[in-house]
């Protein structure tokens, strides 16, 4: 069942604080500029079972910006897993990779360096010379590892995005939506429990550079592990996160904020939420400053928006998997239509994994940095 929702408007002042990671800021703004707004779409699902706990817009096109390399590290972790290349095995830089825009490593045309390296800059930097690399060298080129991900996408069940780059830098034709971008979370997180724990790095040495992640959440929200940020002028500020606490696993799509403090705010805000249905308490890291709910006061957008909300426990039809005890569920649905009913259909496409999703540690990981144990073989300086 859907429900429209109206959207109250935010008072007063909330100051976001982050020790590590986020400068003290005040949000004096009414929140209906970022929810309301034509590219804003969000949703929330339970990882476990598929269950969609809340949707805005989740079936309309908006730009992925860096989301994209969701996409691309995914392509990366099949091809570890199917042993075609390893974390230690070379990237070539070519002048195309190494002439792309920020963000990104300032790799040197002509250099090498490592597969893990490229998922290192792309996890935490969101390294765009990074993800194109990885793209040349896992597709040959990256127009041709571009088509190589949108079929792969459409194998996922994706079924309203397409990639034209490896990186997410603007092209009109590259798009996608909230709830195809939760579909490639889950994914992610189910196909590759090995790989998923790249994503909880908070900092990476490249050649001697410390290289924080550019995903506050990790540090923010308690139990939140990944996944990966996002921001173009045309797609806004952007965010995919999961989080766990207790046995519950939810998996969270922000789209089109103003900014990095207000997406983060409203993720927060939007997990919370789904946390609280499911009865599982509110937990705040120490020293943290509270994020509180923009969800029940914001406002409105404009009229032409089409805002509204999935009841919370919309079952999403699952197919069983060969995981012990879990089913494998996707959260796929037609586009999105005022008069929809958002029947969500769950993919045909198996996991090619048989390990169950459980947050991921790395026994190498220590304080929150990862300790690489491959050696770089980056033969220039960046």
């Amino acid at each position: 069942m859907i429900m429209q929702r109206t959207l109250g408007q935010l008072g007063k002042k909330v100051m976001l604080a982050s020790a590590c990671t986020i400068a003290a800021a005040a949000f004096t703004t009414t929140a209906h500029a970022q929810i309301g707004s034509a590219r804003y779409a969000s949703i929330i699902v339970d990882h476990e079972n598929g269950r969609v706990m809340e949707a805005i817009n989740a079936d309309e096109e908006r730009y992925p910006a860096s989301l994209t390399k969701l996409m691309t590290l995914y392509m990366a972790f099949d091809a570890l897993r199917a042993h075609r290349v390893t974390l230690t095995d070379t990237v070539p830089v070519s002048d195309f990779a190494a002439s792309q825009e920020p963000s990104k490593l300032g790799l040197l045309p002509g250099t090498k360096f490592t597969i893990g390296d490229a998922i290192l800059g792309i996890v935490t930097k969101s390294a765009n010379d990074a993800a194109c690399a990885l793209g040349e060298k896992l597709g040959g080129s990256e127009p041709r590892f571009a088509q190589s991900m949108t079929e792969r996408a459409r194998m996922l069940g994706m079924t309203h995005t397409t990639f034209r780059n490896a990186s997410g830098l603007p092209n009109p034709q590259q798009v996608t939506t909230a709830r195809d971008l939760a579909v490639l979370a889950h994914r992610l997180i189910q196909d590759y429990p090995e790989y998923y724990r790249f994503f909880s790095v908070e900092t990476f040495y490249f050649h001697g550079r410390a290289i924080p992640n550019h995903d506050h959440m990790l540090k923010l929200y308690a139990g939140a592990d990944g996944l990966k940020t996002g921001y173009t002028q045309a797609a806004g500020h952007n965010l995919v996160t999961s989080a766990v606490r207790g046995d519950i696993r939810l998996i969270g799509v922000v789209l089109g904020a103003r900014s990095n403090g207000e997406r983060d705010l409203h993720m927060a805000s939007l997990l919370d939420d789904g946390f609280q249905q499911l009865g599982v308490p509110i937990v705040r890291r120490p020293g943290r400053v509270h994020l509180p709910s923009l969800i029940e006061t914001a406002d409105a957008a404009t009229p032409h928006a089409h805002v509204m909300r999935v009841a919370a426990f919309t079952p999403i039809a699952t197919t069983p998997s060969h995981h012990h005890h879990s089913h494998h569920a996707t959260v796929v649905a037609s586009a999105a239509k005022p008069a929809s009913t958002h029947k969500l259909t769950a993919s045909a496409a198996k996991p090619h994994s048989t390990h169950k999703a459980h947050p991921v540690r790395s026994a190498s990981r220590r304080g929150h940095v990862l300790s690489v144990s491959y050696a770089s073989a980056t033969t220039g300086r960046s």
